[in-house]
């Protein structure tokens, strides 16, 4: 697939970057690899912190400019973009506080003498990383692998390469040497090239269930270690001493922020059968207040798709869960716009033979099921073959902690959506992934913990 930025809103091509040559990689790769061999991957880690601090200074001083071009490139209203400019900056400063404290030695007790953990980097690591949020997504993998020593070679979606080259740009301007963090226009077969190289370690994927499993076999077939993060069908559950009005609010937030298209985006909305029909009418409501639109326009509230064949997508998807017996209870319909623009949508009476039911829906269409019980709840919202996170909405914050014990997810939050920061490990379980980011345990996915003992005497 080509290079291309296209504005969702209007269709207009804004740029077009041809693809990397063979070549062009094999000489990253000997960059990146020749950095890795040398004093800055292995010297004191205050040089590679110091990049991370001046990093989180670059974002904050070119914040408008760098939210723009999400909302030009991707589609995002400019409150969703100067979000994500605002994170990507927090994640960095967070990295360049902590991550000295977190790969610092200690000491191990045992019998066999003196014993201790240092924290290495392994080498080069390959970055594929997907289009919905295009900066956050790389600063997930740039600033705790800038931190470790472990050189980045990165291929962004292929929708988003404006964002690609100011991420580049900014780490350039922070300092980082050359082969530190390299954008990539890869192949996907050139991906698989670099994964089967004995110069690269690891490899960390953020993107589809298809996708991901060819880059696990892929590095798993060479012994490489990855990271996977590949989406979710998140569930958001109503339980029947929740405070409606929050749960209203912050539901409709959880399925239409960035109109739908966030892996951790609530998905599937699981009610409790005594407040059932109030909620569904008042989400409806909400549903339909919805102003959808050009995403410079600060008064809209939800703005397109990231492009024509994702709102293709999810239209074809909302068609066939119709067809196979779903209720269409609200939207369904593309909005009359020149752009990728889709309504709000509810769908209930999803069977578990509707294909629908373990789809994962990327974009804003919210699935609405009645259970009986908490037990019930537990059992839906375990009936998936994903597992990224969820949320859980009562009055009794006792009930939560038991319910979130028994659902299979990364992360389960109470009575909010989910969300992100940087101190806090995402990932999932099942087909949502393995492995974590952020935090300290995205901190150490790609390091060698080096064990050094002294033998006593």
């Amino acid at each position: 697939m080509p290079y291309r930025s296209v504005n969702p809103s209007t269709g207009e091509v804004l740029a077009s970057y041809a693809d990397h040559s063979d070549d062009d990689i094999q000489s990253m790769l000997t960059v990146a690899h020749n950095l890795y061999k040398s004093a800055w991957s292995h010297g004191p880690i205050q040089a590679r912190i110091s990049i991370l601090e001046r990093l989180a200074r670059l974002i904050a001083d070119r914040a408008d400019a760098l939210a723009l071009i999400l909302v030009n490139e991707m589609g995002k209203r400019m409150v969703e973009a100067r979000w994500e400019v605002d994170m990507t900056a927090a994640i960095a400063r967070y990295y360049a506080d902590h991550a000295a404290q977190f790969l610092a030695s200690h000491p191990l007790k045992t019998d066999r003498g003196e014993a201790w953990i240092e924290y290495h980097p392994i080498g080069v690591i390959v970055a594929v990383e997907p289009w919905n949020f295009p900066y956050y997504q790389l600063v997930r993998i740039a600033a705790p692998n800038l931190a470790i020593g472990n050189p980045v070679l990165a291929k962004h979606a292929s929708i988003v390469p404006q964002a690609a080259i100011a991420f580049e740009e900014l780490l350039t301007a922070a300092g980082a040497p050359r082969g530190a963090w390299t954008n990539m226009f890869a192949t996907a077969k050139q991906i698989g090239s670099l994964i089967e190289d004995e110069r690269v370690q690891g490899v960390t994927l953020t993107g589809s269930e298809k996708a991901g499993s060819s880059v696990a076999a892929q590095a798993g077939k060479n012994i490489k270690k990855s990271v996977l993060e590949l989406g979710g069908a998140d569930v958001f559950i109503v339980l029947d001493d929740a405070d409606l009005d929050r749960a209203i609010e912050l539901g409709a937030q959880a399925r239409l922020n960035v109109a739908g298209q966030a892996c951790n985006a609530a998905k599937r909305f699981i009610v409790h059968q005594n407040i059932a029909e109030t909620f569904l009418s008042r989400f409806k409501d909400r549903f339909a207040a919805v102003k959808v639109g050009n995403p410079l326009d600060l008064a809209i509230d939800m703005g397109p798709l990231s492009s024509l064949a994702a709102r293709d997508e999810i239209a074809n998807q909302v068609k066939r869960a119709v067809t196979a017996g779903a209720t269409l209870h609200f939207g369904g319909n593309l909005v009359d716009l020149p752009g990728a623009f889709y309504q709000p949508t509810i769908l209930t009476d999803i069977s578990r033979d509707n294909p629908a039911y373990f789809e994962e829906f990327f974009g804003p269409v919210a699935q609405v099921y009645v259970v009986a019980d908490d037990d019930g709840a537990v059992d839906l919202a375990n009936d998936s073959h994903f597992g990224l996170s969820a949320s859980v909405f009562t009055a009794d914050v006792d009930r939560a902690k038991r319910l979130a014990a028994r659902i299979e997810t990364g992360s389960v939050w109470v009575n909010n959506r989910s969300s992100t920061a940087p101190e806090l490990p995402f990932g999932g379980v099942k087909k949502s992934g393995y492995g974590r980011e952020l935090g300290e345990f995205g901190l150490r996915e790609f390091v060698n913990p080096k064990m050094i003992v002294v033998e006593q005497a």
